[in-house]
């Protein structure tokens, strides 16, 4: 043993190597103590080359969105036909299936053909919008935002980041929210008007609120076309939007896309055909679902039924930004 011992203590290169190794494992379990090191989210590299769209055009990708979209058509019929047209949970002496809600049938199948991304606060508020480079830039850009509530985190931040003008509509407040109204900066290209949104005009000395058309308050504006349109007017929208495809009938939508709160307290609508009729006409008029997120903070407040919804649309017809280059 001791000739061993004195052999070792001849050789120090043993010991460098052993010293190596001991702080090899130092370094090893130093970073599993730290729950939030940076090597726990790398930098991802990405090649093109497998990709099978890199070298798609833009009508290109338009084209096999509108395939995905018709193959969701299709399986919505099949999903109809199986449990028919207004499925009840659970019905009387039939064997129970899945209690299937009417957002099973309409769920986003469209892929925007450019970048996607969600704009504005965190839960409530935000909005997913689809190619916001491709208006970022735009001398006409125009955005209008039906139902402010003094939350502006979403206009504010279409403000900060393109060129836009900003129309904001809400006769249940008297301006934007402080996002926008403390910011001297962005006031410039925000307008508000108390006005509400309809499907006929009711404006006149008497009428409180003032409601308008879409088509009125661009004439009044001086707008041909919108390039974002928010609307979220708490159950509105399904007449609003009714005349106003009757209005359009035969042309294609002045907006590129739309965001829109989905409204479908049962007091509204009792069948879930009445909604799918409202939903295919939306469809029909050229307008194609791209993302969707439930309203959570009003599922959570009330402990109620997923009645709210957030929708994101493209409008596939006409030429405009998103679709044409």
């Amino acid at each position: 043993m001791s000739s061993l011992r004195s052999s070792v203590g001849l050789h120090p290169i043993h010991t460098l190597i052993t010293c190596t190794l001991l702080l090899t494992i130092c370094l090893l379990l130093g970073r599993q103590s730290t729950p939030y090191a940076t090597h726990l989210y790398p930098t991802p590299t990405f090649s093109s080359s497998n990709s099978g769209s890199s070298d798609l055009t833009l009508e290109q990708r338009l084209e096999r969105s509108e395939k995905l979209f018709s193959t969701a058509v299709q399986r919505r019929r099949e999903l109809q036909d199986k449990f028919g047209a207004d499925p009840v949970p659970y019905p009387p002496d039939v064997k129970p299936h899945p209690a299937y809600t009417w957002w099973d049938f309409v769920y986003p199948s469209f892929n925007c053909p450019h970048e996607v991304e969600r704009i504005g606060a965190v839960g409530d508020g935000g909005k997913w919008v689809c190619g916001l480079s491709r208006i970022a830039n735009k001398p006409d850009c125009v955005i209008y935002s039906f139902g402010i509530n003094y939350e502006s985190s979403f206009e504010a931040e279409m403000l900060e980041r393109t060129e836009c003008q900003v129309f904001g509509y809400d006769f249940s407040v008297n301006n934007f929210g402080p996002e926008i109204s403390a910011r001297s900066e962005l006031v410039p290209r925000a307008h508000f008007h108390a006005y509400g949104l309809a499907g006929k005009d009711s404006h006149g000395p008497g009428d409180v609120p003032p409601m308008y058309t879409l088509e009125s308050l661009m004439q009044m504006n001086g707008h041909t076309f919108i390039d974002v349109l928010k609307i979220d007017i708490e159950t509105y929208e399904f007449e609003t939007l009714k005349d106003l495809l009757k209005e359009y009938e035969g042309r294609a939508l002045p907006f590129g896309q739309l965001q829109i709160e989905i409204h479908a307290w049962k007091s509204h609508f009792q069948k879930t055909s009445q909604l799918m009729t409202w939903w295919t006409s939306l469809e029909k008029a050229g307008l194609r679902p791209f993302m969707n997120e439930a309203n959570l903070v009003y599922y959570n407040y009330n402990h109620n039924k997923p009645e709210l919804q957030e929708y994101s649309f493209i409008n596939v017809m006409g030429k405009h930004a998103l679709i044409s280059d």
